[in-house]
């Protein structure tokens, strides 16, 4: 059929079907340069064929396409400008396809050219009305403006036409530019525009157009809300049992918490101070009182300024530090006991140090400091004259902290050169409270770790004899003792991790190193009294047992003071048995542990520690006498004859003693009276009540944090004890258990909160057990589904998602130090968790798969159908080894097949609450999140459920940086 004109052509190639490029061949010769009339007649044609459907086909838009790309810039023809906007008008709200993805991706690519070409009409029409107004004549160029801006906003209300929009600024990152370009100059021609209402709307168009790239990432914050648990119970727990780890985990596992709670941030702010005041007030008094002082001075202000980087400007963080400190000041019962116990102004501190930090402005921190004393002066209790002579604890850590780093520049000179002068440095931080205010600053810092190295390098610097004097060999006797005293005292405080995690990379393996790994009783470690480690040279042994036998005192000079350390524990062996066959009598005993505490009290250490191993493989009719050694070597040896800074070292010995001690005597019901070191150095020692269950403890210490609404200190060590000896598996199942027992809506959310907080212990085996066993039990056994109606399958569902988020947020990074110390359970396996329908094992063994040429198959999607189990991960290649990763991939494929199959039921419903909560907590885009690893397939069933079919759902759970990604989003919005 010939084609004669331009109408013609139009309604020929909607009877036939023609491609866009028969079109565009077809179309050319109507289309010369400003070929206006001949885009009027195709505008009539457009608007007869559309009015067909209920929403334009995608061939009619690509007709206006090729119209509005034919050259015509010429928006002086009002005719015409007026007939493309009328076709704009008729589709621009109700755009639909049912096509194929790359139709609907060829939609969104559509849209985004008309809304630069409307963009530049409605600059050109901004322009000919200033001209107007200068002519006097601004009727025309009015008219014309207001026609363009309401079809702006007509296009840009609707979240779909946004949404297509998103996709197609991913796929044309140059027209993007052009239509901010657009937006600029729009901007410049608007600002002097007399007409406030054309003026207003048009500059909320351009806020929704520059909301396009970022609409994800909008979260309503919390305003109802006030207290915020989690908050609270991460940085509890973080004060109380991980004080040398880094900020930076700290950092994201607290901003995690936020952006899923969506917490307002000098809310977020408030609730970390208060966290930090209520674990002052509850710290146990010594070294626990200590780590408090230093974690909230020290290293909180340090937590805040990383947080800060996060803020969306340093002027915003300030001001909403000083509403957080604000809101602070109204607590006053918290501030008057946190003071109380303190001894001093503990906010003027932290204001002080906050300021110090660039967190607050001078001006924010003495407008503070003067509210709060003014409602000192109301409290007569904090200004009490008994406590007048004590220096309080923050004062004392902010002082200790620059003398960490003074002390470790002490310690990098070379110590043969002056180790009198060294000797002195240590002796003075021997004295009271110095040794532990020292190692809270530094562990507060993150000097902790380089101090501990130090003081192996000086230990293993005493090991090394030459020719020396009496007094010389007195002080190396000195060094080596308190060295290792210090670091067996680090050890036991702060955790062995700390001394072994900066290991020499040159492969020599320092004497204190060995000995800690080998022979120090820890808790979870269980040591063998017959390891070869204990049966060193049998000649040395010997002599070192004739030497503590006969000798009035050990001899300095020469002495091999690692080499008794290392020989101490076969030698006791050797009195003991003879103490036991009647060889030697008791007075003998006396005199033989009095030599080994008489000059280094690190002897008496070494040897208490083999009796610990050997008293847990005895009887309890057999034990006697090693516990009555144990007594001996205890207590302190009253003599003139001692060393300098004995009583010192003596008070640290007796600590070390008694941690080691704690276990067997425990387990023996045996007193030990260890010399009394002013302070409780063991404070949640013997939690667990006896001869009780320890599932009914866990119910229990879970039912009274519940009924509270937060975790303290003690409970976070119940919890942590009960977890060590039950294992994750049973510690995870028997807490949901208990949550999905709760049936008010309050308590589920108040219970997820804690339950979360709780699972931080070890966060990573908890999301293993939760997200590979306990959840696809839940789903796949038709007879628990009651349990997963709501309140409670919702609080699951939530929980569920904050764990998988969290979990693979920080998975690659390092455990934290309280997380290594525990045993790890055998969970590895997770390629078949769970059995789904008879096609699935295939698909799990493709999706696990770690060959290559899987891997490649799987990378080129376009060239076959898509498999049902593809999912972004794949072709991100990520480690489909990690467990984590396994766990989450099996999860999504069975939320996949349950959205896909026919049976409903409360399993259904959660897969929904599940899907729910990731969009809610996700950031813009969903990249490298758990949600890459569900399959694309799942997309489509998703948008079938009501609460799932919005357009920022698709965006949200469709990993747009890839190509695929865009196209099945595109399809599924293009059909909503």
């Amino acid at each position: 059929m010939k084609v004669v004109n331009l109408k013609q052509a139009i309604l020929q190639a909607w009877k036939e079907r023609w491609s866009d490029y028969q079109w565009a061949v077809n179309m050319k010769k109507f289309f010369p340069k400003g070929a206006t009339w001949d885009i009027l007649n195709l505008a009539e044609a457009l608007l007869e064929q559309a009015m067909i459907g209920p929403s334009p086909n995608p061939l009619i838009l690509s007709y206006l396409k090729y119209a509005i790309s034919s050259q015509f810039d010429d928006f002086s023809r009002d005719l015409c400008v007026q007939a493309l906007l009328d076709i704009m008008d008729m589709f621009c709200d109700r755009l639909s396809c049912h096509g194929k993805a790359e139709e609907c991706i060829g939609l969104c690519r559509a849209l985004l050219s008309a809304l630069h070409w409307l963009l530049r009409c409605t600059a050109a029409s901004a322009e000919r009305l200033r001209e107007g107004l200068e002519a006097g004549t601004p009727a025309a160029g009015e008219k014309q403006l207001a026609m363009c801006l309401q079809r702006l906003e007509k296009t840009l209300s609707s979240t779909k036409n946004r949404a297509l929009l998103h996709i197609a600024k991913l796929e044309e990152a140059s027209s993007w530019t052009a239509i901010e370009h657009c937006l600029l100059k729009l901007g410049e021609i608007l600002a002097n525009l007399s007409n406030h209402q054309l003026r207003s709307q048009a500059e909320q168009c351009g806020t929704l157009i520059r909301s396009i790239p970022t609409m994800l990432s909008v979260h309503s914050e919390q305003l109802h809300k006030t207290g915020f648990p989690t908050v609270h119970a991460v940085v509890l727990l973080e004060g109380t049992m991980n004080l040398t780890g880094e900020t930076q985990p700290l950092v994201e596992q607290l901003m995690m918490v936020k952006r899923m709670q969506h917490i307002p941030t000098p809310l977020f702010i408030l609730e970390i101070w208060k966290a930090c005041f209520v674990g002052l007030i509850e710290s146990p008094e010594g070294t626990g009182e200590l780590k408090w002082t230093a974690f909230t001075f020290l290293k909180i202000p340090q937590v805040l300024v990383k947080l800060k980087k996060y803020s969306h400007g340093d002027k915003d963080f300030t001001e909403d530090v000083n509403t957080a400190f604000e809101f602070l000041l109204k607590l006053t019962p918290l501030l008057d006991k946190a003071d109380q116990r303190c001894n001093c102004d503990c906010t003027n501190f932290l204001l002080q140090e906050c300021s110090k930090q660039g967190l607050l402005s001078e001006a924010s921190m003495n407008n503070l400091m003067a509210k709060r004393k003014a409602d000192r002066e109301h409290a007569p209790q904090l200004k009490s004259d008994e406590n007048a002579n004590i220096q309080p604890n923050p004062g004392l850590i902010l002082r200790a902290e620059p003398t960490v780093t003074n002390i470790l520049k002490t310690m990098d000179a070379d110590h043969s050169k002056s180790p009198e002068g060294l000797l002195g440095v240590l002796g003075h931080m021997l004295s009271g409270k110095s040794l532990d205010l020292l190692l809270a600053a530094a562990a507060a810092t993150g000097k902790l770790k380089s101090f501990a190295r130090k003081f192996i390098n000086l230990n293993e610097f005493t090991t090394h004899r030459s020719e020396e004097s009496t007094k010389a060999a007195s002080v190396r006797a000195l060094l080596f003792d308190i060295s290792f005293l210090m670091l067996c005292h680090v050890a036991q405080t702060y955790g062995s991790e700390v001394i072994l995690s900066e290991s020499n990379t040159g492969g020599e393996v320092f004497f204190f190193e060995t000995w800690m790994q080998t022979c120090m009783p820890e808790e979870g470690k269980i040591l063998n009294p017959d390891h070869p480690c204990f049966r060193p040279d049998s000649t040395k042994v010997e002599s070192l047992v004739a030497l503590l036998n006969n000798s009035s005192e050990i001899k300095l000079v020469q002495m091999k003071w690692h080499e008794a350390c290392l020989n101490i524990s076969a030698a006791i062996l050797e009195i003991l048995n003879a103490w036991e066959n009647g060889v030697l009598a008791f007075e003998s005993i006396q005199k033989i542990t009095d030599n080994i505490k008489g000059k280094v009290c690190s002897l008496a250490v070494c040897a208490v520690a083999w009796l610990v191993a050997h008293v847990r493989m005895l009887g309890l009719d057999e034990r006697e006498k090693s516990l009555q050694m144990i007594r001996q070597l205890a207590g302190p040896l009253y003599s003139e004859n001692t060393l300098q800074f004995y009583n010192e070292r003596v008070v640290i010995m007796s600590s070390i003693l008694e941690h080691m001690c704690a276990d067997v005597l425990q387990q023996t019901a045996t007193q030990i009276k260890f010399p009394s070191t002013g302070m409780d150095t063991m404070p949640y020692w013997n939690l667990l009540p006896p001869k009780r269950p320890i599932k009914e403890v866990l119910t229990d210490i879970f039912a009274k944090v519940l009924e509270k609404g937060w975790v303290d200190s003690r409970s976070i060590h119940i919890f942590d004890t009960l977890l060590h000896m039950g294992g994750v598996y049973w510690f995870c199942n028997n807490l949901i258990k208990e949550l999905l027992k709760e049936t008010r809506k309050e308590h589920t959310l108040r219970a997820v909160e804690l339950l979360y907080s709780v699972f931080c212990l070890d966060m990573q085996q908890a999301t293993l057990v939760l997200l590979g066993h306990i959840l696809p039990g839940l789903l796949t056994d038709s007879s628990k589904w009651h349990s997963l109606m709501d309140p409670p399958g919702t609080a699951l569902a939530k929980l569920a998602v904050w764990c998988a988020l969290s979990s693979y947020s920080s998975h690659k990074g390092q455990a934290s130090s309280r997380q290594k110390k525990r045993h790890r359970e055998d969970i590895e396996d997770y390629i078949s968790l769970f059995p789904l329908d008879d096609m699935q094992p295939s698909k799990l063994m493709r999706l696990l798969s770690s060959n290559e040429e899987d891997a490649n198959i799987l990378s080129s999607p376009t060239d076959r159908s898509m498999s049902s189990s593809l999912s972004a991960s794949q072709l991100h290649t990520v480690n489909m080894r990690d467990p984590l990763n396994r766990v989450l991939a099996n999860l999504f494929l069975l939320i996949s097949s349950i959205l896909g199959s026919r049976t409903a039921g409360p399993h259904t419903q959660f897969v929904q609450w599940f899907m729910e909560e990731c969009v809610d907590c996700l950031e813009q885009g969903s990249r490298g999140s758990i949600l890459q690893f569900m399959p694309f397939t799942t997309v489509s069933e998703l948008v079938k459920v009501s609460a799932m079919s919005s357009p920022k759902v698709v965006l949200a759970i469709t990993d747009l940086s890839l190509p695929l990604g865009r196209q099945v989003a595109a399809k599924a919005i293009a059909a909503l």
